[in-house]
């Protein structure tokens, strides 16, 4: 047999398939007919084909004791022998053809290698190398650190790859502006550099506007590993606590000079070394003169360019007992530049929509509740999710006249952008209707118009109810919306009988309207039907449980206390199960105080001179029972102006009523639509004075359009 030896030739990065043919070119040798001299520490391996005699039958070289590099656990993976190698084809299948598997030239050598490079063979020996262990207490081979479970860096490109993946997984994973540039920390710390400084503009654009102050970077995040000390020649000049693993730097806020060095770097959106002539000049700019990075390739600093420009800067950094940066990492450091700052402009975007959501979703709910005598009221308003602040549910008390209140409560169908702008829209109309103090049947047949002029697609359900303190009724009118409830002061929870009628943006569709009686301490409770309603149970098992919800917690305060309304409001909420939230919740309480009929004087006059003098002598009267005589003087002065105007254009009876509540309040009414307007009378006018002088005496006053005239009114505080 020729003993002729071979050298190999990478000519594939694959294994030879078994069974291939000798014409296939993968893994083919190049046989020369000199031997050629192998270096004893970079020997390669001489395959032998089958049946050949081996050069010594001596035991296998030592390396061949440590474990492969792959093989699990570290095992031992001893090399066959030279007639049977890893590699080569059975004699049976191929009895004259060399097919060994394509070896590389050369193993690269490894930082710090050089003591544990194996032994030369002996003569007429060629063995694979395999790298060798790390000897006991030494630094591991691949990082040059002696820190056990250190990072390690990416020496091979598969390893780069799959870093990046994850990485860019981890940050495309945030959703908002912390969690991006926190995901790019984590992920890049302590796998790719041991320090992390992320900048980025402030304030940062939000889509294409157009910024039109300095370029300044704000630090927004640092990141480290964490360490026993730091270095002398380290980046971190402040010491901070070892399980903070976080960078402090004086230098929070930079401007970026036009013209400068930071700014060229930042123009060239590339990553650069810090070593490179560009970034020595521009580090100082960034950190300030008196911090320094470690030295050699152990910095990269990175520009964040969002869509339109340049939104920020990444200092990748290594301490100087680990590896330097490589070439291929720069490739790195720019495709996690580029994904976080893609990342951070899309956060900032759902940033701008989700404080608009916000702030649309807050404006078409109201402010603050009003406080109408008699009448107690709190309210809750819960979104469907965090992600989703905005629905089409909303609540409304509006006073009317006579010392009224319209109760409203209404669900557009859905939970986005639209449905709370229609929801706007009808909230709006709700409001114009009660104000000219039609009723409520009325009011819904004009918001179910209204609907249909929005769109033909248009649906919601509403409940209006209007509270009178005086009489202790309510009037409630249904548009496909759920039962409210009452809770008596005796702790009996009790569904009202409403006829349901069709939702809003049927069309053509009557609704009824029913009167109730409305005791003093009572507490009635509108909601939606994300209160009751879930993907868990329907929406009469819902109200069931609202029901006995309330009794219960009513059995708490006892008979003779109803309960808080505000406790009242939590304690319905917390029925709420986890799985319950499929919908937004708004929920209006008002607990029924009521007027006594001892506090309220009612009087009809006939619209004659002789009323105003009438009138001032009735209230005298009222006011002397009541014991309010302090306030005698005022009522009868701003009584007669009131009067008189409504005895000049009246046609009907004209009516008078004086409340005691925590305030004293007059209302005349008369028959003329048209609504009186506060103007400055001139010096030769002979009226136009009466209103002046309510403004100023009264501590609130107004005027409302009813169905049949107008209602004028004024307060007066009491003593």
């Amino acid at each position: 047999m020729d003993s002729t030896r071979v050298t190999e030739h990478p000519t594939s990065h694959e294994r030879p398939q078994p069974g291939g043919g000798p014409a296939e070119p993968r893994g083919a040798l190049l046989r020369t007919p000199e031997p050629l001299t192998v270096q004893p520490a970079t020997a390669l391996p001489a395959q032998t084909r089958a049946g050949d005699t081996p050069a010594s039958s001596a035991a296998p070289p030592p390396c061949a004791q440590h474990g492969s590099p792959g093989s699990p656990g570290g095992a031992s993976t001893p090399l066959p022998a030279a007639g049977g190698t890893e590699h080569s084809q059975p004699a049976a299948d191929e009895p004259d053809t060399h097919r060994p598997r394509p070896a590389p030239e050369v193993i690269p050598v490894q930082p710090s290698g050089e003591q544990n490079r194996p032994a030369a063979p002996p003569e007429g020996k060629v063995r694979r190398s395999l790298p060798p262990a790390a000897p006991p207490g030494g630094k591991e081979r691949r990082t040059g650190q002696g820190r056990p479970g250190g990072p390690m860096p990416m020496r091979r490109d598969g390893d780069r790859l799959r870093f990046v993946g994850a990485a860019t997984r981890r940050i495309a994973r945030g959703i908002d502006l912390d969690e991006i540039v926190m995901g790019l920390c984590r992920a890049t710390v302590p796998t790719f550099s041991d320090a992390i400084l992320v900048y980025l503009r402030d304030p940062l654009p939000v889509g294409d506007e157009r910024p039109t102050g300095p370029l300044v970077l704000r630090l927004r995040r640092t990141d480290r590993i964490p360490q026993e000390r730091d270095l002398e020649d380290g980046i971190l000049p402040v010491p901070v606590p070892e399980d903070s693993g976080v960078v402090e730097l004086s230098n929070e806020l930079c401007e970026v000079r036009p013209g400068g060095a930071l700014a060229e770097v930042l123009r060239g959106v590339r990553p650069v070394f810090a070593d490179a002539p560009a970034a020595r000049a521009a580090l100082p700019e960034l950190l300030g003169d008196d911090l320094a990075v470690p030295p050699g390739q152990r910095a990269i600093l990175a520009p964040l360019r969002g869509r339109r420009r340049v939104i920020g800067a990444v200092l990748f950094l290594r301490r100087a007992e680990r590896l330097a940066f490589e070439a291929d990492d720069l490739l790195v450091a720019a495709q996690l530049a580029t994904h976080s700052a893609l990342g951070i402009d899309k956060a900032v975007l759902y940033g701008r929509e989700a404080y608009i959501a916000d702030e649309l979703q807050r404006t078409m709910l109201p402010e603050t509740l009003p406080n109408p005598t008699g009448v107690r009221l709190a309210s809750r308003y819960l979104p469907a999710a965090e992600t989703a602040r905005v629905g089409g549910d909303w609540y409304d008390a509006i006073p009317l006249p006579g010392s009224r209140v319209a109760l409203v409560v209404g669900d557009v169908m859905g939970h986005s952008m639209t449905s709370a702008a229609i929801m706007g829209q009808l909230r709006t109309t709700a409001q114009t209707l009660a104000g000219l103090d039609l009723p409520p049947q009325e009011v819904l047949h004009h918001l179910d118009e209204q609907a249909q002029r929005l769109g033909t697609d248009r649906m919601a359900t509403c409940l209006y109810a209007v509270y009178d303190p005086v009489s202790h009724r309510i009037t409630i009118a249904n548009a496909g919306h759920p039962p409210p409830v009452l809770l008596h002061l005796g702790g009996r929870a009790e569904v009202l009988r409403v006829p349901a009628g069709a939702p809003i943006g049927v069309g053509g569709v009557d609704f009824e309207a029913v009167e109730l009686d409305a005791p003093a301490g009572a507490t009635l409770l509108l909601y939606t039907d994300g209160l009751v309603e879930s993907r868990l149970r329907d929406v009469w098992t819902g109200i069931e449980q609202l029901r006995e919800k309330l009794a219960a917690t009513a059995r708490i305060t006892g008979a003779d206390h109803p309960p808080p309304l505000e406790a009242l409001c939590d304690e319905v909420l917390d029925m709420l199960g986890p799985g319950d939230r499929d919908d937004d919740i708004a929920l209006l309480a008002a607990r029924f105080d009521g007027i006594a009929p001892s506090d309220v004087a009612y009087w009809v006059l006939e619209p004659e001179d002789a009323a105003p003098s009438r009138a001032r002598r009735l209230a005298r009267r009222a006011l002397d029972r009541w014991g309010l005589q302090e306030l005698t003087d005022s009522v009868e002065l701003l009584v007669s102006e009131v009067v008189t105007n409504a005895v000049r254009y009246a046609t009907r009876p004209i009516t008078l009523r004086l409340l005691r509540t925590d305030v004293l309040r007059c209302e005349v009414g008369d028959d003329v639509p048209q609504l009186p307007r506060l103007r400055q009378a001139r010096a030769t006018d002979e009226g136009g004075r009466g209103l002046y002088l309510v403004n100023r005496l009264a501590r609130r006053w107004g005027a409302t359009r009813l169905s049949t005239g107008k209602v004028v009114w004024f307060e007066l505080n009491r003593g």
